[in-house]
């Protein structure tokens, strides 16, 4: 039964995409020579994405904390990152942003091309020359008023705990003076895990927006901005799931001295 209402999503996802691609091309063509930021597109590709949650009604999202994302300012957005759906609940936020994500998925049709039409930031994984430009592009964005999402981790959790940080976003916001705001989601690796094949059709996911981080009190530090940041979500994803925080944090692949440091701050 898990194999066909699957297929049968995905019926509905890629016919679906097939559709408001169209629509997306439309709003962008309409209003690109006036919104520069493509806020329009945007919004539209929020309720799209959104709105697969919507069709079923055994999945249950609780948003919380969505007043700490103030609609008439910018950002660096970060969240955790456990499953592919996660893209379709950060959407869910309704707020406006430009996505940072790998080229695989901007060469993905249908998908893909709404993800041009909305000039979201391309990366290639492991080519400095692409990080770089993708910095770059960041702080563009930045400067023009507009907030950026990144998943930090750079990756799925397999397991679906916290994995450590890269320093990109970090550095972004104090080089743009931005504010920053961790958003911690759980319940998205039981709904679609990675290398999984098969959706679970009844599943809660919470999401949680934690308060902003003014970028004034690291002075340039981002190595320390990042561990305080991945203390505050490792606490806030311990608590949504009533355990310790050692049991949220993720130490595979890290070096020893790397490993005593995480220990050390989840006591």
């Amino acid at each position: 039964m898990q194999a066909f209402l699957t297929a049968l999503f995905m019926v509905y996802f890629f016919s679906s995409c097939a559709f408001c691609i169209c629509v997306s091309l439309v709003i962008c063509l309409l209003t690109a020579p006036f919104d520069k930021l493509r806020r329009a597109v945007h919004s539209f590709s929020c309720y799209w994405g959104y709105h697969y949650f919507q069709i079923n009604p055994q999945w249950h999202l609780r948003y919380e904390g969505l007043e700490n994302i103030k609609e008439n300012r910018h950002y660096v957005l970060i969240a955790n990152h456990q499953s592919l759906a996660d893209i379709l609940v950060c959407y869910g936020l309704h707020r406006q942003y430009k996505w940072v994500s790998k080229e695989s998925i901007f060469n993905v049709p249908l998908i893909g091309w709404n993800m041009r039409l909305n000039q979201y930031v391309l990366l290639k994984r492991g080519d400095m020359k692409s990080i770089k430009e993708m910095m770059a592009v960041c702080r563009d964005w930045l400067n023009k008023g507009s907030s950026i999402m990144l998943f930090p981790e750079g990756t799925r959790s397999e397991d679906g705990k916290l994995q450590s940080f890269r320093d990109g976003a970090f550095r972004l916001a104090l080089d743009c003076d931005v504010e920053l705001i961790p958003i911690v989601i759980d319940g998205t690796r039981d709904l679609l895990p990675k290398g999984g094949k098969f959706l679970c059709f009844q599943r809660d996911v919470r999401i949680k927006v934690l308060p902003p981080i003014s970028p004034e009190q690291y002075k340039g530090a981002s190595g320390k901005m990042r561990a305080d940041v991945h203390k505050q979500m490792a606490e806030a994803l311990a608590d949504m799931r009533g355990v310790p925080v050692s049991e949220v944090i993720s130490l595979k692949g890290e070096k020893p001295a790397e490993v005593a440091a995480v220990a050390a701050t989840a006591k």
